[in-house]
């Protein structure tokens, strides 16, 4: 599993996570996987592009996992 550090901030929004931890190529694609219902947020299934992924949750796509610290 990867963690990735907030550095402060409150909140990385859903889709720019997923670009940052190179699981998508682009925040396009983030986006349309979001969409489709690929990405779950702590167990659960996210259609929300823009979500606020804070400290201590847990994304899933396809098998692999980041947990923000």
């Amino acid at each position: 599993m990867k963690e990735f550090n907030l550095d402060g901030s409150e909140y990385i929004p859903l889709c720019d996570l997923l670009k940052i931890v190179d699981f998508t190529n682009s925040g396009a694609e983030a986006k349309h996987l979001i969409a489709e219902g690929k990405v779950k947020v702590d167990g659960v299934v996210e259609l929300r592009k823009r979500c606020k992924i804070r400290s201590g949750q847990i994304v899933n796509f396809q098998g692999k996992e980041v947990k923000v610290i």
